[in-house]
C-alpha cells in the first residue's frame, strides 16, 4: 500500500506543472475579459468578442458556423454565451492552478478545448496555432482528470481536513486527492477511450485542415491566410443598379480584405458598366446591407474593405453614361482586391 501511495504521489508531482499552466492559460483567457481588459465584453468596443467568434465562421466545423450565426443574430443570448464562456475558462483555471476539485475542472477544459478547436481551429496564418492551442489544451485536461492532484493541491487540504471525504465517491471522483473509486481494470478502460478520443481529435482535425497524416500537405479547406469571397445572387435590377451577396469566407482577421474596383461584363468580354475605387468608397449606407451588425462591409480607403466572416448584400448604381442596356439575358460581375485576386459571380435580368 506505501508503494502505491508514493507512486500516486510521484504522479502528482510530476503533473504539477501541467496542472498549473493549463489553468494559467484558461485562467488568463477569462481574466483578460473580466479584470484586465474589459472591453472584450463590451459590445460598443471595438474589441468586443462577437467580431473574433464573427470571424470563426467560414472554417467551424459540425455545425458550429451555424451555432454562431444564430447567436450573432440574437444579442442577448450572444452576450449570454460569451459571460458563459468567459466565466468557465475563469474558474476552471482558477480550480486547476489551486488544485480544487481538479478532475471536474479537468473535464471542463477538456470540453472547452474541443468547443474552441472546432470554431477556431482552422486559424492562424502562418502555422495552425489555434489547432495547436486546442490540440494541446485537449490531452492535458484528458490527463489532469485522469491523474489528479495529488500534490500540493487544495483538494488534499481539503481531505487532510476533513478525512471522511476518503468515503465519499462523489469526492473522488471530482477531486484528485485519491484515485478513482474503480477496479484497476476499469480505470485503464477509461483511460484508453480518454486517448482514443483524443488521438481521433486531434489526428482528424490536423488531417482535414492540413494533411500531412494520410494525404500531402494542403493549406485547408478554408485558408487561413488569403482572404476568398464567395459571391452570390447576382441580379441585374430594372433601373440598371447591379445587385449581388459577398461573403468573405476565408483569410486571416487580423487585416481588413480591400476591393478597389468591380466591373461588370457581358458574356462576349465587353465592359457594361465599371466602379472604380472613389465610387465603391462614396457608396451610400443604404448600398450595403450586412447580415451581420459586428464583422460588415463597409466603404473604405481603397474601395470597399470587409473582415473576415462579413457577409452583405450589396447593390451598385449605374453610371449616368453606362453601357448596361447592352446585357440581354446574362453577364459577369468581376471584382478585384487590393493584393491582385478576381472573384466572379454571374448576374442575372430580374
Amino acid at each position: 500500500m506505501r508503494g502505491r501511495t508514493d507512486a500516486l504521489r510521484s504522479a502528482a508531482l510530476a503533473l504539477l506543472s501541467i496542472r498549473f499552466i493549463q489553468g494559467f492559460i484558461y485562467w488568463g483567457g477569462g481574466s483578460r475579459r473580466f479584470i484586465y481588459a474589459p472591453a472584450k465584453l463590451d459590445p460598443n468596443a471595438a474589441s468586443w468578442m462577437a467580431n473574433k467568434l464573427q470571424s470563426a465562421m467560414p472554417g467551424a466545423l459540425l455545425g458550429t458556423d451555424q451555432l454562431i450565426a444564430f447567436l450573432l443574430h440574437h444579442f442577448y443570448l450572444l452576450y449570454t454565451s460569451l459571460i458563459l464562456f468567459s466565466a468557465a475558462e475563469l474558474i476552471t483555471g482558477l480550480l486547476l492552478i489551486t488544485g480544487l476539485f481538479t478532475r471536474a475542472a479537468g473535464l471542463v477544459s477538456i470540453g472547452l478545448s474541443v468547443m474552441l478547436m472546432l470554431m477556431f481551429g482552422w486559424q492562424g496564418a502562418t502555422c495552425i496555432d489555434e489547432w495547436t492551442m486546442a490540440a494541446c489544451n485537449s490531452a492535458i485536461g484528458a490527463t489532469l482528470m485522469l491523474g489528479g492532484s495529488g500534490a500540493f493541491s487544495l483538494d488534499n487540504a481539503l481531505l487532510a481536513r476533513r478525512p471522511a471525504l476518503a468515503c465519499r465517491a462523489w469526492f473522488r471522483w471530482l477531486s484528485g486527492a485519491l484515485p478513482l473509486p474503480m477496479r484497476r481494470e476499469s480505470f485503464q478502460r477509461i483511460a484508453v477511450a480518454a486517448f482514443a478520443a483524443t488521438v481521433i481529435l486531434n489526428v482528424a482535425t490536423y488531417d482535414y485542415f492540413r494533411g500531412s497524416v494520410v494525404t500531402a500537405f494542403h493549406s485547408g479547406p478554408v485558408s487561413p491566410s488569403k482572404h476568398h469571397l464567395s459571391l452570390a445572387d447576382g441580379v441585374l435590377l430594372p433601373n440598371g443598379a447591379v445587385r449581388f451577396h459577398a461573403y468573405l469566407d476565408g483569410g486571416t482577421p487580423a487585416a481588413p480584405s480591400n476591393v478597389m474596383t468591380a466591373v461588370l461584363k457581358s458574356n462576349d468580354g465587353a465592359v457594361l458598366e465599371q466602379w472604380d475605387g472613389s465610387a465603391l468608397n462614396h457608396l451610400p449606407a443604404s448600398a450595403i446591407a450586412n447580415d451581420f451588425a459586428y464583422n460588415r462591409f463597409a466603404p473604405g480607403p481603397f474601395g470597399l474593405r470587409a473582415q473576415v466572416g462579413a457577409m452583405a448584400t450589396i447593390t451598385l448604381p449605374t453610371a449616368g453614361a453606362s453601357d448596361i442596356g447592352r446585357l440581354s439575358n446574362a453577364a459577369t460581375l468581376q471584382l478585384r482586391t487590393v493584393n491582385g485576386n478576381t472573384f466572379n459571380v454571374a448576374i442575372r435580368t430580374e
